[in-house]
């Protein structure tokens, strides 16, 4: 049986100043919300391709993935990028696991709970059941700005002043059985 952490997703703690939504979706999520393999720590552990609606007047966008199923106190932090440009309505698949890539231009990696820079895809532990891992994005008034080794919680507690808009994507992981 999954055992959750006991702290919210970040989306939770973000009160946007536009309640119009963003609608986050990814041909890594199949229709069944199941992650494709290839996306996860067990695998290839490439980022997935993310896709979004466009915010008027957003000037910056921030995206932070979490498994809250994780068995610990707070959600895995499997993904946390800032200042992706405004003007985006797409992430392309692979990006590498720098916190300064090529491409996109003037994306800012954070460290994930894995201690390295960029994606760490799925890899709940054999046996702990179906995962839930939480795509948020946020449309912002501003870039951030902030140094690629700031913590989450600085972050979120920039996101708190700069969100006019937000949206989620949530797919699902299981382990693959012992072979």
């Amino acid at each position: 049986m999954t055992q959750h952490s006991g702290e919210s997703i970040t989306i939770l703690r973000i009160q946007p100043r536009d309640q119009h939504g963003i609608e986050v979706t990814s041909p890594a999520v199949g229709v069944d919300e199941r992650i494709a393999d290839r996306y996860s720590a067990y695998h290839d552990n490439l980022s997935p391709p993310l896709n979004w609606t466009a915010v008027p007047g957003a000037r910056a966008y921030a995206l932070v993935v979490e498994d809250p199923d994780a068995p610990r106190e707070t959600p895995f932090l499997h993904w946390i990028a800032w200042d992706i440009s405004g003007e985006a309505t797409a992430l392309p698949q692979a990006i590498a696991n720098t916190a300064h890539p090529v491409s996109p231009q003037g994306m800012i990696q954070g460290k994930n709970d894995n201690g390295s820079y960029g994606w760490f895809g799925p890899r709940p532990p054999r046996g702990h059941g179906v995962h839930h891992y939480h795509f948020q994005l946020f449309a912002l008034d501003a870039p951030l700005g902030m140094d690629a080794n700031a913590k989450l919680e600085d972050v979120v507690n920039a996101l708190k002043a700069h969100t006019i808009a937000e949206g989620e994507l949530v797919g699902l992981y299981e382990a693959p059985t012992a072979q």
